[in-house]
């Protein structure tokens, strides 16, 4: 008898090529973040689901009966790359295909526009696109000069081989796709965790994955918590690497459960990243209309909630004023509600509890001394924005300090703080003066002084009159605090491969080095 709707629908967990329940039965409810109702409810995934999940992908790597296979002989590892990238572009195109009900269901389940939903769906297909094309156009191996023509000596790339993937809410299924793609390219297995609170898009990811061809048990997805699905991924034995997304606090545990079994870790943690304005961007009317609203979108698009977003404006004083007033009332006028309404501009936080969080770094602010310029409340309800959504105001805190936890911590939420230097110097210094190191930004009009600080700022991506692009083909990834290893870019494939050096010797012979 099939499926009624309801069991269905709690069939969120993929392993082995098998949609299943939770072992436990156990499910979650998936809050719409504008009106903090439930629209959808999944598997609750445990320590037992993901055991199974793993032993899929250890097979699908491994092949044989059961896995028994040696290490790699599986039938995805051994596809040859031009049959992977066709996959891939596969992928791609039923991305497109499916771009307005994957973009409205983004949407619902973070709570971004749906026009924010739409491009993100844009920027997977890219993603897909641009990892078939790099493995592709790749020779077969390096060839290494050994300085004898009786040696030929190679280095080839091969697949680490299953690949925990841990992928954060905000951004779920874009984030997803820097790793999938990259680790299918090259030739590996995975297990998926979505945060357990934006999961559906992954979920959906996953059928893409299937529907394109892919091998049984090469894709598998648990849906859970982080405290039992992905703390058991991290330490699991047959995990040859996790790559992770999300906060410090977390990446941290999962390095550590990691460092057991000596796998392979990539993480990306976040950054409390600059936005320095230098005086001379906006000496014209022009450009500092653009300075100021790129500023808007830095700090305010996904109401913050971006680990890249330009949360700390650092302006030089003879603009301060002007830049944060004009700054402060663009900010009162952003329209908020549900993200599928027209004429929205930005949705609510992801849940009361980052809500929560944001009110708690905007108080502690003021009591240290912030001046409270735009927002720091939650809006009236309006038709556009149900009582119960988890709104609050694009805030923007002037007056602020290094010393300030504010200033320091992630936010994670509609909140700019606003700091001043007067020489170039000093600005790289406060930009720097962070323990993050994901990404910043410098606004001048002097293409020496931005070249000069761009070299100097000791982040991973930096932008120039700009704020928030990437590229596929480029590396993305921070210093210090914001994380390990690369994703996008050639980097990125690189972290889901191994290195193998093979020295063939075309003329043997006794070496003689022992007498006797």
């Amino acid at each position: 008898m099939a499926d009624s709707t309801e069991q269905q629908a709690r069939k969120t967990i993929h392993a082995g090529g098998e949609w299943r329940e939770a072992v436990s039965g156990a499910t979650r409810e998936i809050i719409d973040p504008a009106d903090a109702l439930p629209f959808a409810v999944v598997a609750e995934g445990d320590e037992k689901d993901t055991d199974i999940a793993v032993a899929a992908a250890r097979a699908a790597f491994d092949g044989g009966e059961g896995g028994e296979g040696g290490a790699g002989e599986g039938v995805w590892p051994r596809t040859p790359a031009a049959g992977r990238a066709a996959l891939l572009r596969r992928v791609a195109d039923l991305l497109v295909r499916d771009r307005e009900k994957l973009g409205l269901l983004e949407s619902r389940d973070a709570g971004k526009t749906v026009e924010e939903g739409r491009v993100d769906i844009d920027c997977v297909a890219d993603a897909f696109r641009y990892f078939a094309d790099l493995v592709a156009a790749e020779a077969p191996g390096r060839v290494v000069d050994a300085g004898t023509p009786d040696v030929h000596s190679v280095v080839v790339h091969e697949p680490v081989g299953v690949c925990a993937l841990i992928t954060p809410w905000n951004y779920p299924l874009l984030q997803a796709s820097w790793k999938i793609a990259p680790a299918l390219a090259a030739g590996n297995t995975f297990v998926v965790k979505p945060s357990e609170i934006t999961p559906l898009t992954t979920i959906a990811l996953i059928d893409l994955l299937v529907e394109a061809g892919l091998p049984a048990g090469v894709a598998n997805i648990v849906t859970g918590p982080g405290h039992s699905v992905g703390a058991r991924l991290a330490e699991h034995p047959d995990v040859d690497l996790v790559s992770f997304t999300g906060g410090l606090t977390s990446g941290t545990k999962v390095a550590q459960a990691a460092a057991v079994s000596v796998k392979k870790v990539a993480l990306e943690l976040g950054g409390k990243n600059p936005n320095v304005v230098f005086a001379d961007a906006c000496a014209t009317e022009e450009g500092f209309d653009t300075a100021v609203d790129q500023a808007l979108n830095a700090a305010f698009i996904h109401s913050g909630q971006v680990c890249s977003a330009g949360s700390r404006l650092i302006v030089e004083e003879t603009v301060r004023e002007r830049f944060v007033a004009e700054l402060a009332r663009r900010a009162a006028k952003i329209r908020l509600g549900r993200g599928t309404e027209d004429g929205v501009e930005c949705g609510p936080l992801v849940s009361e509890q980052q809500r929560a969080r944001t009110e708690a770094y905007v108080a502690g602010a003021l009591a240290e001394g912030a001046v409270l310029r735009s927002g720091g409340r939650r809006p009236e309800p309006a038709a556009e924005r149900p009582a119960g959504g988890y709104f609050y105001e694009p805030t923007v805190l002037d007056q602020c300090h290094r010393e300030m936890t504010v200033v320091r911590e992630e936010v994670f939420g509609p909140v700019l703080t606003v700091e001043t230097f007067r020489a170039e110097d000093e600005a790289v210094a406060l930009a720097n003066d962070t323990e993050y190191g994901l990404a910043g930004a410098v606004w001048t009009a002097d293409a020496g002084r931005a070249r000069r600080v761009a070299g100097r700022l000791r982040h991973g991506t930096v932008w120039i009159n700009d704020f928030h692009p990437y590229l596929p083909q480029a590396e993305w990834g921070g210093f210090g605090k914001s994380g390990v290893g690369r994703e996008l870019g050639p980097s990125g494939l690189a972290e889901y491969r191994e290195a193998k050096h093979v020295y063939q010797n075309l003329a043997p012979r006794p070496v003689r080095w022992f007498a006797g």
